[in-house]
């Protein structure tokens, strides 16, 4: 028999969900929390009149935190990955050759 150890989110006496990383958790946890504060303030205007639609986007909001971050402006994005080198030198070389093409086209 194996012991297992399991992490459960609740809210209000509901189960949200389980998992087996206390990290897991708690990150879901906070992200929660961030939908109730989200919801709470999207409740303040009256841009959405149904309650269910205003959950849905503060837990869709709070799911795309770095993303909304980004887009506010109180977050860089994150740097594309380098390119390999032999891909940029071929870049570089292309332009080259349309030059040469453009200029016995003019003469």
């Amino acid at each position: 028999m194996a012991v297992v150890i399991k992490y459960i989110v609740e809210r209000n006496g509901v189960e949200k969900m389980t998992f087996t990383s206390k990290a897991e958790a708690d990150a879901y946890d906070k992200m929660l929390d961030t939908a109730d504060e989200l919801a709470s303030f999207l409740s303040a205007s009256s841009l959405l009149k149904d309650d269910q639609q205003t959950e849905t986007l503060a837990l869709y909001l709070a799911q795309h935190k770095d993303a909304l971050l980004v887009a506010l402006g109180a977050k860089k994005p994150a740097k594309a990955p380098a390119k390999p080198a032999a891909k940029a030198e071929t870049a570089k070389a292309e332009p080259k050759l349309e030059q040469k093409a453009d200029t016995t086209k003019a003469a």
